[in-house]
């Protein structure tokens, strides 16, 4: 596979770099420490046209390549977790519009999370339905010209926050996952009600919520149509899966440099650590693993930008990257020793937010039963 980035990529890429450098890595620890949500960033990441990088230019997205939109979360996530987290959330809503909708939809939505101006939120998981979807209970039942939707969902990120929250919900519940349907429900509806964000072990400028539903949308608020919910979503997470491997790189990267410069600098038996033999193994083994993490992510988005089919890809991809970040980060702490363990250092900081992509968009379990059908 050739993979050369073209210089609209390139320039993208160095464009983050530099703003996730200056506005982004700057507030990280404080954000984290504090468990602020990142609506801070949020104006700023309009302002580069990030919120809408995931779209195209005719519903008012960057019109930018699944390839440039990786190397652009690498670049977030390297510098602050949480808000990458919040960001891919906030793609996994859109999509779910741009795959799914009709132009109506599309249009009263697309544009305005694209400039910034609504932030969304993505409800799939519930309390007892998380690694199988279909196992979901949230009902969506005619009433009038509209649907009565109620139910649980757990653990969504953005939900409390959102302008908009994209629900899946059971329209037939004798059908399996051929009986669930997608809805948009508007932030701060009627009988919609968010419970205090989640203490959560990383990513703690990302909030995530539980959600109880008992409310009416109309009609025209249905994705797509009343059974194609769970089609949809399934097609949002296999994009989705790409995003979140990007993230893991970016977290990965950042570990990995933190323990590059501290093996040079930090002297021990007279010696840089990078002198000793045991941590040359360990970076060597860091550089290798993060590399391959690197390529399975650019694969997997060059099928993407191609059209092609990405399930079997893009659950590799999240498999691999997301367990190669929790090694890296992981391997990087170790490196600094109790300086690594201390909060006063980033490292901490990067085991934690790396520990949640194992589990979000499907545990790595989950991966591996998608990649066993398939093959």
């Amino acid at each position: 596979m050739d993979m050369t980035f073209t210089d609209e990529e390139l320039a993208l890429r160095d464009a983050v770099a530099r703003f996730a450098a200056t506005e982004l890595a700057p507030r990280a620890r404080d954000i984290d420490e504090g468990e602020v949500f990142i609506a801070e960033h949020l104006p700023k990441l309009a302002g580069m046209g990030i919120m809408g990088m995931n779209l195209p230019e005719e519903w008012g997205g960057s019109g930018v390549s699944a390839i440039g939109l990786a190397l652009a979360i690498e670049e977030i996530a390297a510098a602050c977790g949480a808000t990458a987290s919040s960001l891919t959330a906030h793609f996994l809503a859109t999509d779910a519009i741009l795959l799914g909708a009709g132009d109506d939809l599309k249009g009263r939505y697309l544009p305005g999370a694209a400039a910034g101006e609504k932030l969304g939120a993505f409800a799939l998981t519930e309390p007892q339905a998380g690694s199988n979807p279909a196992d979901m209970t949230t009902r969506a039942v005619r009433q009038g010209g509209g649907y009565r939707i109620t139910g649980t969902k757990h653990f969504i990120t953005n939900g409390g926050e959102a302008d908009f929250i994209v629900v899946f919900a059971k329209t037939d519940p004798e059908a399996g996952s051929r009986g669930i349907g997608a809805f948009v429900v508007e932030g701060g509806a009627e009988g919609l009600v968010a419970a205090p964000a989640e203490k959560t072990m990383g990513v703690r400028g990302s909030h995530v919520f539980e959600l109880s539903l008992d409310c009416l949308v109309a009609g025209d608020m249905r994705i797509g149509s009343e059974t194609d919910g769970f089609k949809t979503a399934m097609k949002v997470l296999d994009r989705g899966r790409v995003d979140v491997s990007a993230m893991g790189l970016g977290i990965a990267r950042a570990a990995f440099e933190a323990a590059l410069s501290w093996s040079r600098e930090r002297v021990v038996s007279g010696r840089p650590l990078a002198g000793h033999q045991g941590v040359q193994w360990m970076l060597a083994e860091m550089a290798t693993t993060l590399e391959a993490a690197r390529w399975m992510t650019y694969r997997a988005a060059a099928l993407r930008d191609a059209g092609q089919p990405l399930t079997k890809e893009s659950a590799m991809t999240k498999l691999f990257v997301s367990e190669a970040a929790g090694k890296i980060a992981d391997l990087a702490l170790q490196i600094h020793g109790g300086y690594g363990y201390s909060r006063e250092m980033p490292l901490e900081r990067y085991v934690r937010d790396a520990r949640i992509l194992r589990i979000f968009e499907g545990a790595s379990e989950v991966q591996k039963n998608i990649i066993a059908r398939l093959i």
